[in-house]
């Protein structure tokens, strides 16, 4: 009877046990925690992994820049030596092991583009269990640059009051800078260059040109010269004249002999000297003045396509046309002074002709071969309003004429960009002119064109927003 009693507790025992749901928990519990350790560690791994992956992509993006800016002098091994080295002292992470550079592909092909591929490994803690003891990362970085070439003109205005309150010397600061960016957006020579307009009423040309068939002297001649009748007669129209007398205030032949005078009936012979024009022309004749309609061979019409040669002791110095001779550039900076009254319209014509092709500058032809896109840019500054041109001395004459050529320098099927930057350090109402001027800021290079500023300081701001635009290096992928 126990025996029986004994197996019967025991049965009743298991079958309870077999029957209690606490006991099933307790199993399955175990069972599922498994995966969810596994799911818990691998995600740990992946952070892991993902954190080293963007400290490798960031460092490589480093290198890809770095390298961009010399890759067009280097071979295939020195641009992968480069870049390893390069790549080394921006990558830091200790939890990556082999980190290394992979790859290095430069080419110009539709423009410049570097790519670089480096990869690494991070070793798994909870992953290893799984039989995965690391997870492989990697990055690429492209940098593209030349996808449009520059020519960019600076006109800088060199006015008297570009004298006050530091202005000169912020403008001299910026543009060095300025044409520092610029250089080093340039992969070779010749993908950036620039040319330099000092403006104040009249532009200095170089009196090295005093040969050149786009001059046009008559202005200059009519005073300049001496006539074969005699000192008496300062000037062309007066030596040619006919019946003229030696005084002119002597008007026919009796008054002018019996008050010592020399009656001619014929006309006298005016040789015209130009030995002493310093470089200085002035606006060009209405309508040629707001066109950039190059210059006909030595033009005597009227009105003239010619530049008029004029004599000034206040003309700013000389112009650099286009170039990428940096040190050139730099030394034009220097020797900016500030002098003479304000005539915008020149300095923005001056600067437009610059980057046309033929006479007077005649910029190097543009390579088209490649099918790289050449950008034309205009930057014009200026500290105050318009005082004084060729033929007027108030703002609103002078402004109707700059206005004439901002839009023409823009009109549809123009390849011009024009940015403004008004040094408004005076108190001066915001120039609407210069406002309209500019280029709209959806225009390529994308971006705000006018600018006014209340300190000279924030011209050097501004020229770095400018060149940053320009620059067009960017970082692809």
């Amino acid at each position: 009877m126990r025996t029986n009693t004994l197996v019967q507790d025991l049965c009743a025992r298991w079958k309870a046990f077999a029957a209690s749901r606490d006991g099933n928990v307790a199993v399955i519990f175990t069972i599922a925690i498994l995966p969810v350790i596994g799911l818990v560690g691998a995600a740990v791994d992946y952070s892991r992994a993902n954190s080293a992956k963007t400290a490798l992509q960031a460092a490589l993006d480093t290198t890809t820049l770095m390298l961009s800016k010399e890759a067009a002098g280097l071979t295939q091994d020195q641009l992968t030596q480069k870049a390893k080295d390069y790549f080394a002292a921006n990558f830091n992470r200790t939890d990556v092991i082999n980190a290394s550079v992979s790859s290095v592909d430069y080419s110009t092909s539709g423009g410049s583009k570097l790519t670089i591929v480096a990869t690494g490994a991070v070793r798994s803690d909870f992953m290893g269990i799984l039989g995965t003891p690391q997870m492989s990362i990697g990055a690429d970085s492209m940098v593209r640059w030349g996808n449009t070439r520059l020519r960019v003109a600076l006109a800088l205005d060199n006015t008297g009051s570009m004298a006050s309150a530091g202005k000169m010397d912020a403008l001299k600061k910026a543009t060095h800078k300025l044409l520092d960016t610029l250089k080093s957006a340039a992969a070779q020579p010749g993908d950036v260059y620039v040319s330099i307009v000092p403006f104040a009423r009249e532009v200095n040309v170089d009196s090295a040109n005093k040969t050149a068939s786009w001059i046009n002297w008559a202005p200059w001649d009519e005073t300049h010269g001496s006539c074969s009748r005699g000192s008496r007669f300062t000037t062309n129209s007066s030596c040619v004249a006919t019946p003229a007398c030696s005084r002119s205030r002597y008007t026919t032949k009796n008054s002018c002999e019996n008050n010592n005078g020399t009656w001619y009936t014929t006309a006298g012979t005016w040789t015209a000297d130009r030995s002493a024009w310093a470089g200085c022309v002035t606006d060009r004749d209405q309508n040629y003045d707001t066109t950039n309609t190059s210059p006909i061979a030595n033009d005597t019409a009227n009105p003239s396509t010619g530049f008029p040669a004029i004599e000034s002791t206040i003309c700013p110095t000389q112009l650099v046309a286009q170039t990428y001779a940096w040190d050139t550039l730099h030394t034009k900076i220097d020797q900016m002074t500030p002098n003479g009254n304000t005539n915008q319209a020149i300095g923005l014509a001056w600067g437009w002709m610059s980057l046309t092709d033929g006479a007077p500058l005649s910029p190097p032809p543009i390579v088209t071969s490649d099918g790289i896109k050449t950008t034309k840019i205009v930057i014009l500054l200026t500290d105050g309003l318009n005082t004084e041109d060729r033929w007027y001395s108030d703002a609103a004459s002078i402004d109707a004429r700059q206005k004439i050529a901002c839009d023409n320098a823009k009109a549809p099927g123009s390849d011009i960009v024009i940015y403004t930057v008004q040094v408004n350090t005076g108190g001066d109402p915001t120039s609407t002119l210069l406002q309209n001027c500019a280029s709209p800021d959806s225009v390529s290079p994308p971006g705000q064109k006018f600018f006014v500023l209340t300190s000279a300081d924030g011209v050097v701001t501004t020229f770095d927003q400018i060149g940053t635009s320009l620059t067009k290096l960017r970082l692809a992928q």
